[in-house]
């Protein structure tokens, strides 16, 4: 029996190809893993596997390019988790964290978990698991070692500049004073043999709520942010020179020296256009019209005035953050509750010393406060849409979702709080049951203000009280605009990281979704913007269906994403590899079949023997 010519044939599908051309329906031929043939009704001989996708659309693997996934791919080189949703591609290495130098340990120096704990909320029992699965100590090694592990997705890296500064400076070091010009040039030469190994760039991070999570320094920001404007234009030269990427975050709390250090991108100021990708536009609840700054900005920034590149990650659903009482990356913002998430994940005593503590009480009640009372210049710019802070403070805004009290589950803490006052004031019946009148009875009375409920709430609770708000993108239409609009790109999602507070796994199905609202081309500019544009811009040979490409390709039911919605998908569940609970996101039946690299690894709801049972899937350098 002759040998077949394809090893699989995908036929009958409605091919979106990642160039936003409307879709076509047409046959996908493979072999040896990559695209071997396209066209209308190849012939079903040829092929040792036929594979019917009558009523699917197929499309490219699509991309994450904002994760921090390279925690979780050493215990489960199969990412699962990502696969299910359609990607074939993820970024690592981002916000300036990362593993690409190795463990980095010295004496009582852990620098991947005394980064990564607060910033990313993951906790510190479950990142010495990841650091026990670190086996290198140099980038190259890094990149190698995904040739040795059976790899789902493709991996591109980013070098982190916290790390690289940890690595030249020392942790203790690279918080408390400036490097020498010795050691800037042994960063240079070490990002710069790192581009020539494959790395897609350099990440930074401006964010300040970004804390460390060793003692004594619970009060000190991540290495990167103490990097000055001259050490970043020098290393950042090394990335422009080579055609990288700038993944950063924005110094919110100067947005004057922000837009100073986007600047970086302008060929016009700096001799070379600056490749760089940014966090991130949405549309704040606070801040309704902040994104037009960031995007008329990225306008004038990209003009051939000044002839940058610059593009702002935009997330492709509702900015839906849960909070572990008050422990949630929103919360690191306010200096009050800051003090409480240093505390030790289990470290309950400490926070509620300070819980009790009269001085503490009142810086909270201050930060609480500020801006939502009074006369004053804060309260005027919250009123206006330009707060000092984006934390929601507002309980209409805060809707418990496993609250210690069944009753509470589902309701705004507003709806709570206006019964415990109408308990309070003698009204017996205002309580719902049994166990909301035994709680109520335990509040302070008079309750006062909100304030005083969260404090009691920290303080009787401890963690164990979940929550959730809306921080932003709360408009679909406009999320939309943004996901298409010429100065973003999606995939803001922090996959990996927040294992508790967040899970937008399955963004880039939302902004499928989003777009089959409008019409098939808007989903075939979307499929574009998913898939082929972001690996153009980062230099990955991925993210295609042309003839010759790795045959990485996602069936989706159109019926199904048509039902989709992602707050509805949201679950929590115990995870052995992290032996800790994760939140995730699902998406069943929406996708049809994974293929990484030719091979099926998720069919009919469920992963196959493939994934996680062979490499698949590469570390891609950079081109």
């Amino acid at each position: 029996m002759a040998e077949a010519a394809w090893d699989t044939l995908i036929t009958n599908a409605l091919v979106f190809d990642g160039t936003g051309t409307p879709p076509v329906r047409q046959d996908i031929a493979l072999r040896g893993g990559r695209i071997a043939a396209r066209g209308e009704e190849l012939p079903a001989s040829a092929a040792a596997e036929v594979v019917d996708a009558t009523g699917k659309w197929l499309l490219p693997g699509m991309l994450d390019i904002h994760t921090h996934l390279d925690l979780e791919v050493d215990l489960e080189p199969g990412l699962p988790e990502v696969v299910r949703h359609g990607t074939t591609t993820v970024l690592v290495g981002n916000c300036s964290l990362g593993t690409c130098f190795g463990r980095q340990q010295a004496g009582e120096q852990n620098p991947i978990v005394d980064c990564f704990t607060r910033v990313e909320n993951i906790p510190k029992s479950v990142l010495n698991k990841c650091v026990e699965a670190v086996q290198w100590d140099n980038t190259g090694d890094y990149m190698d070692h995904f040739d040795d592990i059976p790899l789902g997705p493709n991996i591109g890296a980013f070098v982190p500049h916290s790390m690289l500064r940890v690595e030249v400076m020392g942790l203790e070091d690279s918080i408390s004073r400036e490097p020498t010009d010795a050691e800037l040039t042994a960063m240079e030469r070490l990002l710069g043999q790192a581009m020539d190994q494959g790395y897609l760039g350099l990440s930074t991070d401006g964010l300040p709520f970004h804390y460390l999570a060793n003692t004594p320094h619970t009060d000190k920001r991540i290495p990167t942010q103490f990097a000055s404007f001259s050490e970043m234009k020098r290393l950042l030269r090394v990335v422009r020179e080579r055609d990288r990427v700038w993944q950063t975050t924005p110094i919110i709390e100067q947005r004057a020296k922000a837009f100073l250090y986007f600047l970086l991108t302008s060929g016009r100021l700096f001799g070379k256009t600056l490749k760089t990708s940014a966090l991130s536009v949405m549309e704040f609840v606070l801040m309704p019209n902040g994104h037009k700054g960031f995007l008329g900005f990225a306008a004038l920034a990209n003009s051939r005035l000044l002839k940058g590149n610059i593009h702002f990650q935009a997330l492709g659903t509702n900015f839906r953050v849960w909070s572990d009482g008050i422990v949630s990356p929103l919360f690191e913002e306010l200096e009050s509750t800051c003090e409480l998430i240093a505390k030790e994940y289990d470290d309950v005593e400490g926070r509620l010393a300070l819980l009790n503590d009269p001085q503490f009480i009142e810086r909270f009640r201050r930060d609480w406060h500020h801006g939502r009372r009074g006369r004053n210049l804060a309260h005027f710019k919250a009123k206006i849409g330009a707060p000092d802070t984006l934390v929601i403070r507002d309980f209409n805004l805060m809707i418990f979702d496993g609250a210690p009290v069944s009753d509470w589950d589902g309701q705004s803490m507003q709806a709570v709080y206006e019964r415990l006052e109408r308990f309070q004031a003698g009204d017996g019946g205002a309580a719902r049951s049994d166990a909301e009148r035994d709680a109520f009875a335990r509040f302070p009375s008079p309750i006062g203000d909100d304030a005083e409920f969260m404090l009691h709430m920290m303080r009787e609770y401890d963690k164990n009280f979940r929550f959730y708000v809306d921080v932003g993108n709360t408009n679909g239409d406009t999320v939309l605009e943004l996901l298409l609009h010429k100065h973003t790109m999606p995939g803001f999602n922090d996959s990996g990281a927040h294992i508790t507070n967040m899970a937008f796994f399955d963004a880039n199905l939302a902004s499928l979704r989003l777009a089959q609202r409008q019409s098939l081309d808007v989903v075939a500019q979307m499929v574009k913007r998913l898939t082929r544009e972001p690996a153009e811009f980062f230099g990955l040979d991925v993210g295609t269906l042309d003839i010759g490409a790795q045959a990485d390709i996602v069936l989706l039911d159109p019926d199904a994403l048509a039902g989709f919605e992602c707050n509805a998908q949201r679950v929590t569940q115990h995870r052995e590899i992290f032996d800790h609970k994760q939140m995730l996101s699902r998406s069943d039946g929406v996708v049809s079949r994974v293929l990484i690299s030719g091979e099926t690894v998720w069919r009919d709801g469920a992963t196959t023997a493939a994934l996680g049972g062979k490499r698949l899937g590469r570390a891609l350098r950079a081109a």
